[in-house]
């Protein structure tokens, strides 16, 4: 055989399913809406505290009495 599907009933890419009722496509398209929810949040959240650990170390290592004697 050479690879090539000519004659064949079989279709070149039977992985690839598109049903022919759409409303199967309901829970596919609720669960990634779901997903890019999740991952704004987590990336929110992740923001947040990235920011409150940036201020405690700032607050750490550079006390606002160093900060004035600079300038």
């Amino acid at each position: 055989m050479t690879g090539d599907m000519e004659g064949s009933d079989r279709p070149m890419m039977e992985f690839l399913y598109f049903p022919e009722d759409k409303s199967e496509y309901i829970p596919a398209v609720l669960m990634l809406i779901l997903f890019i929810v999740a991952a704004a949040v987590t990336m929110v959240v992740i923001i947040k505290a990235s920011r409150k650990e940036e201020k405690k170390t700032e607050e750490t290592f550079y006390p606002k009495d160093h900060k004035e004697s600079e300038h």
